[in-house]
């Protein structure tokens, strides 16, 4: 056999096994950084939440996301391992000043808006949009009757033009027999 022809198949099983390699590789970091976490140690999950290891179990994490929060996670399911002082800086500001957790958001969007309008003036314009699509309805059917009526003599002509041609054929058709 042609050694030449192995070539690609060659080429194909070397990249394989370089691909395969590389992923045990990151699988192999991804459980030494599980097995750094200790009690205590910030974490983020695969999903972006922060939040620090309260008890480490076979497969899964006990995790605490606030003081009072708990959440169970899978050990896969954590994305990393911080150091405290990372941790520290990305939960608690870029200075060390907490987030405004007592913000307020309405349930709505009109409170978002400032404007001075009252509910009577949208109700005011929904009449004028409902009274300007009543009229342009109106126009499009005016418009369509008055093209009708337009084109139905120059049909009717039509057929006429071909009902005759169609009959003086059949005659000389007659005639020529």
């Amino acid at each position: 056999m042609d050694p030449i022809a192995l070539l690609p198949f060659i080429v194909i099983i070397g990249a394989m096994f370089l691909m395969t390699r590389s992923a045990k590789k990151k699988q192999r970091q991804a459980a030494q950084m599980r097995d750094q976490m200790q009690p205590g140690t910030g974490i983020r999950t695969i999903g972006g939440m922060y939040a620090v290891v309260k008890e480490i179990r076979e497969d899964t994490v006990l995790v605490e996301i606030e003081p009072g929060t708990h959440a169970l996670f899978a050990k896969n399911a954590i994305g990393a391992v911080l150091s405290d002082e990372e941790f520290d800086r990305i939960t608690n500001g870029p200075e060390g000043e907490e987030f405004d957790v007592d913000t307020v958001v309405p349930d709505d969007a009109s409170s978002l808006t400032e404007s001075g309008e009252t509910s009577d003036a949208k109700l005011d314009l929904a009449k004028k949009d409902a009274k300007g699509a009543e009229d342009a309805e109106d126009k499009d059917a005016d418009e369509a009757q008055a093209a009708e009526s337009s084109e139905k003599p120059e049909a009717e002509a039509a057929k006429a033009d071909t009902a005759e041609s169609k009959d003086r054929k059949r005659d000389e058709d007659a005639d020529s027999k």
